[in-house]
């Protein structure tokens, strides 16, 4: 007997709507999303697509109207709630724009539950751009099928940053070296931060800053210098591997 195939088949549209959805739900989508489902997926009436919201999971939707600037939804079928997302946060100190925009997209795809641009004294980039950022988390998670953003914080100093982590266990990635991270994740229960500093490192005030703090464990990657995105995202995928 054949295998009945998936519906929607995994090759569907995803687009993730800022905007609570439920079954019935008509959506009127404009702007970027229209331009992408109408001229670049080229999609006509009665296509159908997937949609998340970042609240109430995945759901099928139907085109039920195209216009020249404007598609029509309907809401026709709830497929899997809003997914469980491990309790690890990102600190990253902000790094030229690619490399920064190329980090947060891994991030959000090995999935992360919170990013804070993290300001520390030899970051090359003084300020980041939400907006910018935010693009990346939505494009990514349209892409690796997550249902749950990860949340976005402001740009914030590393002092501060550490004074919200209360009780959290902090890992962070010390070239000066650590235990490795495998045998430093291995066993670990409960909410967690990965913390990576900027292409030039911490300075040795920061350094003592973060290991003052109760919970941090200083981590090794291996034994080659790393670049700060490749840190982060080798750092993510052994935790991942490790604790869930």
């Amino acid at each position: 007997m054949p295998a009945t195939p998936a519906w929607p088949p995994q090759s569907a549209v995803r687009l993730f709507v800022d905007t609570p959805l439920s079954l019935g739900a008509v959506l009127i989508v404009d702007g970027p999303q229209a331009h992408y489902l109408l001229h670049v997926m080229r999609m006509k009436a009665g296509a159908v697509l997937k949609l998340f919201d970042d609240l109430t999971g995945e759901w099928a939707a139907e085109v039920v109207a195209t216009a020249k600037r404007v598609v029509t939804l309907s809401v026709i079928n709830h497929l899997r709630p809003r997914e469980p997302v491990p309790d690890l946060w990102l600190g990253a100190a902000p790094i030229r724009r690619g490399r920064f925009d190329f980090l947060v997209e891994k991030a959000c795809e090995l999935g992360v539950a919170r990013f804070t641009p993290v300001h520390t004294r030899r970051a090359v980039v003084d300020r980041v751009k939400p907006d910018r950022l935010r693009a990346q988390i939505i494009e990514a998670a349209e892409q690796c099928g997550r249902t749950a953003l990860p949340v976005l914080d402001a740009e914030t100093r590393l002092a501060d940053w550490l004074t919200i982590l209360g009780s959290r266990s902090l890992f962070f990635a010390d070239e000066t070296g650590g235990e490795p991270a495998r045998e430093a994740f291995a066993g670990h229960v409960g909410p967690a931060a990965l913390l990576i500093g900027p292409e030039g490192g911490f300075d040795d005030t920061e350094r003592d800053l973060v290991r003052a703090h109760p919970h941090a464990v200083a981590i090794s990657l291996g034994p080659r210098i790393l670049r700060a995105e490749t840190a982060a995202i080798a750092a993510i995928a052994v935790w991942m591997a490790t604790t869930t």
